[in-house]
């Protein structure tokens, strides 16, 4: 009768020993004989399992599963193992694309590898903080909102957001006050252009605490005092300005 070792067994299914140890492990291949000299001898019923082993885990069904599809006791669970497994490989492959087409994007332009996901072509126009930001922003915010961050990312640095990117941490409370009445109408048009951000809630991945928490942290990190207090006086204002219109119409 035909007898192999663990190692020319792993050597025929195309795995390693070490694999074949963990499905022993885990009960899904049986333990063999042994020779008088203590060493296994897998048969070819040994052979086999591990190959229907192999092909499974090839297919992406889960180790805690084979043993019950290689059972073939329950058809139905067959079926809902099978495309649940198929719903995971096609959302694999839907990442994948994804993935070629952003690498591609980033040397397209001559991005940095991580810049935040759709804005390879933006890279150029973003500052350190803000690129940061963005990368915050994608966990936070839908899709919609995402691609209307891109847009605004799109039209370009003005003169006052880059006022702001060098404003030094030191910067007097006049410079500080011009530079806010400055920011404020830039900010009041993307409000007005993108209602969403006067109240995001409806535009958000998360919980609107851990959103609020996650920008407050990252405004804290990224940005130093003087540029927090523009962005923060710059926003009350544009919130007026708005506001202002609103009652006007």
């Amino acid at each position: 009768m035909m007898a192999w070792s663990t190692s020319e067994l792993a050597r025929l299914a195309g795995t390693t020993v070490n694999a074949v140890r963990h499905y022993h492990r885990l009960e899904l291949l049986p333990e063999p004989a042994r020779r008088h000299n203590g060493y296994k001898q897998y048969g070819v019923t040994h052979l086999l399992r591990l190959l229907q082993i192999r092909r499974l885990v090839e297919l992406g069904i889960p180790l805690n599963r084979i043993d019950r599809v290689i059972a073939g006791a329950d058809e139905e669970l067959d079926d809902a193992i099978l495309d649940e497994v198929d719903e995971e490989l096609a959302a694999t492959i839907d990442r994948l694309h994804r993935a070629r087409s952003e690498i591609a994007a980033i040397r397209r332009d001559g991005a940095p590898a991580h810049t935040p996901s759709g804005f390879a072509g933006e890279a150029s126009r973003l500052s350190a903080a803000d690129s940061s930001m963005i990368h915050i922003y994608s966990r936070i915010y839908d899709a919609e909102a995402m691609a209307d961050i891109r847009s605004m990312v799109a039209e370009g640095p003005t003169p006052v957001g880059a006022a702001l990117d060098a404003l030094p941490a030191d910067a007097p409370e006049e410079m500080r006050e011009r530079l806010a009445v400055e920011l404020a109408p830039e900010l009041a048009e993307r409000m007005e252009s993108y209602s969403w951000m006067r109240d995001p809630r409806d535009h958000l991945a998360t919980s609107q605490e851990t959103a609020q928490q996650a920008v407050a942290a990252a405004l804290w990190k990224l940005y130093n005092n003087a540029q927090r207090d523009v962005l923060v006086r710059a926003s009350e204002r544009a919130r007026r300005i708005v506001e202002g219109r609103g009652a006007s119409t």
